[in-house]
């Protein structure tokens, strides 16, 4: 499976993401941009990635964080920080994938982000970019900045475990009603028993309230293929 990393800049940030692509994917030349979870771009977001291009995605794995900041705890947890207190700075970085990713494909994108990334992905929608579809994947799915009426023009699909400490009933029910007024086109799969980090296979249960599900990543990996073949054509 062919793998090629790509540099790129946002503004002073030096960036490396990972294209991945199958003989399926150069076929059809439709593109899933994969975000990946607070660690920064690592072994998971990949695996993710190469899970797209055998679907027949062209993938690619981007760099929310920047050169010497992963595997660094202290400069990833203030990169966090930074960027989840400033949309602007988020979607602007994410948008410089998206347009990398685009030059590689038909067009016809999807946007699939994980904990983290899954944030990034649901505040790019609330930003109004442009995709077929978003996804998120035990991720944040509230905000302090909600989406304005007709602002969101992609499909959504958010993907929570039940269990998750990080996702509490309030804010299931607060991001429905956020995507009811604004008119969204929208949809929520929870996985019953499953915990947050559920598709991450190195999640041993040594961080409380994160735990990997194998249930629960394959059940999320066939629904989010099945949506992305009904939205990204």
């Amino acid at each position: 499976m062919p793998i090629q990393k790509i540099p790129y800049r946002d503004g002073d940030a030096h960036l490396t993401g990972t294209l991945v692509t199958s003989a399926s994917s150069s076929a059809t030349r439709r593109g899933v941009l994969v975000i990946h979870g607070g660690a920064g771009l690592d072994a998971h977001a990949l695996k993710q990635a190469e899970r797209f291009a055998r679907a027949g995605y062209v993938a690619f794995a981007c760099d929310m964080y920047g050169e010497g900041v992963s595997g660094n705890r202290q400069r990833v947890l203030a990169e966090i920080d930074a960027l989840r207190h400033d949309r602007a700075r988020v979607v602007a970085r994410a948008q410089g994938a998206l347009e990398l990713l685009r030059a590689q494909v038909d067009n016809h994108v999807a946007i699939v982000g994980y904990c983290f990334g899954g944030m990034v992905a649901l505040e790019l929608a609330r930003a109004g970019v442009e995709a077929s579809a978003i996804v998120s994947v035990h991720g944040t799915i509230t905000t302090t900045q909600p989406a304005q009426p007709g602002a969101i023009k992609a499909a959504l699909l958010i993907c929570q475990g039940a269990a998750d400490p990080h996702c509490s009933l309030d804010g299931v029910l607060a991001f429905a009603a956020e995507m009811t007024h604004v008119g969204a086109d929208w949809e929520l799969v929870i996985y019953g028993n499953a915990m947050h980090g559920f598709t991450h296979e190195d999640a041993k249960g040594q961080t409380p309230g994160v735990l990997y599900d194998a249930q629960a990543d394959a059940r999320s990996l066939d629904t989010i293929c099945a949506f992305l073949r009904r939205t990204v054509r």
